[in-house]
């Protein structure tokens, strides 16, 4: 007799995307992600692949008749989600801090330079899993992690760090999730 599910069982990194805010979000977990609306850009190669972190906070509601609390009470959550991306690019650089102005001052230069303060842009994030039965809408999201490009000798590649933090849309939850029913 089986313990448990195995085809709930979660591998691989998946893929993640990008969007502006308001783009649509997919329906299904067929139709590919630039066919439910071109804004959406896959984000490419990650050093480790994501994390979907969710954290509660909460206050004991106490009287002084009861040991135990009698209530608790939610006060706010912590929603982010973080990778780190593998290919060095001023895209990147520009998704990474949220924003910024890429230009070509030359044949064969790009040049970047970062929003100035004030002008961060918030954006929209998916992840699907590699086996389709996953995807995770995150509708509004600004990048709040630290960044830090290491450079090494060896085989070591550079990864530009990204933890974008949800916040909630003016007419929506902060993420939603479609899943295969064989995850019920």
């Amino acid at each position: 007799m089986p313990r448990g599910n195995a085809g709930a069982i979660a591998l691989g990194p998946g893929s993640l995307y990008i969007a502006v805010l308001g783009t649509p979000e997919p329906a299904d977990l067929s139709t590919p992600w630039a066919s439910v609306s071109p804004n959406w850009l896959q984000l490419g190669y990650t050093e480790e692949g994501s994390t979907f972190n969710y954290k509660a906070s909460s206050d004991k509601v106490e009287v002084a008749e009861e040991l135990d609390p009698i209530r608790i009470a939610l006060t706010s959550r912590d929603l982010s989600l973080a990778f780190a991306l593998a290919e060095i690019t001023v895209t990147n650089l520009k998704r990474a801090l949220n924003g910024g102005t890429i230009s070509t001052p030359g044949a064969g230069l790009v040049k970047f330079e970062p929003p100035a303060l004030g002008e961060e842009v918030r954006t929209m994030l998916g992840f699907e899993s590699e086996d389709h039965t996953e995807r995770w809408v995150y509708r509004q999201c600004i990048n709040l992690g630290d960044l830090g490009i290491a450079r090494k000798k060896g085989a070591a590649k550079s990864t530009i760090n990204c933890e974008y933090t949800l916040e909630k849309p003016p007419s929506a939850l902060p993420f939603s999730v479609l899943m295969s029913s064989a995850r019920l």
